[in-house]
């Protein structure tokens, strides 16, 4: 019998609709996190498709993810602000620097930082911060599950072109 998600959990299912996001959303960041794990280097930065997109890539872009809609939907501080590109596509692109140390380490800080600016909102509370302009945390807690199950789709796929190619 296949293992059950950890969100399957019946005390996840009791849970309030706001604790059963942030469980959903905490999953997929640990398995966007984990697609990197016992890579190298060079493997998380193989280019496989014909997008800018990599494992190390995705997992940076998820980093971007967290500080849009996190941070600069909570407190309006803008992207120059924050130091993240102006716009998505660029968050794909890795730079020397990057190395899988230190983008796991950013995207860990930024998913502990969406937690804390999200811990005393409600599900209807309104985010005004974002360009495309007001929206109820329980569409930004949507649209970000969307896009890491998206991207762990992706990862899921890249990883296994790497490991079994």
């Amino acid at each position: 019998m296949p293992a059950f998600p950890p969100t399957f959990a019946e005390a996840v299912v009791a849970q309030p609709l706001a604790a059963q996001f942030e469980a959903f959303l905490d999953e997929h960041r640990a398995a966007l996190d984990g697609c990197l794990e016992g890579l190298t280097e060079e493997q998380v930065r193989r280019p496989l498709v014909a997008s800018r997109t990599t494992l190390l890539g995705l997992v940076k872009h998820a980093t971007f993810v967290e500080r849009v809609w996190f941070d600069e939907a909570v407190t309006g501080r803008s992207r120059a602000e924050l130091g993240i590109p102006a716009a998505s596509e660029e968050s794909f692109v890795l730079d020397d620097g990057d190395t899988v140390a230190g983008v796991r380490h950013a995207y860990r800080a930024a998913c502990a930082a969406s937690r804390r600016a999200t811990a005393t909102l409600g599900l209807d509370d309104v985010l005004s911060g974002h360009r495309m302009g007001p929206v109820p945390l329980r569409w930004v807690y949507l649209h970000v599950l969307r896009e890491l199950a998206q991207h762990c789709g992706h990862a899921d796929i890249l990883r296994e072109q790497i490991v079994d190619g």
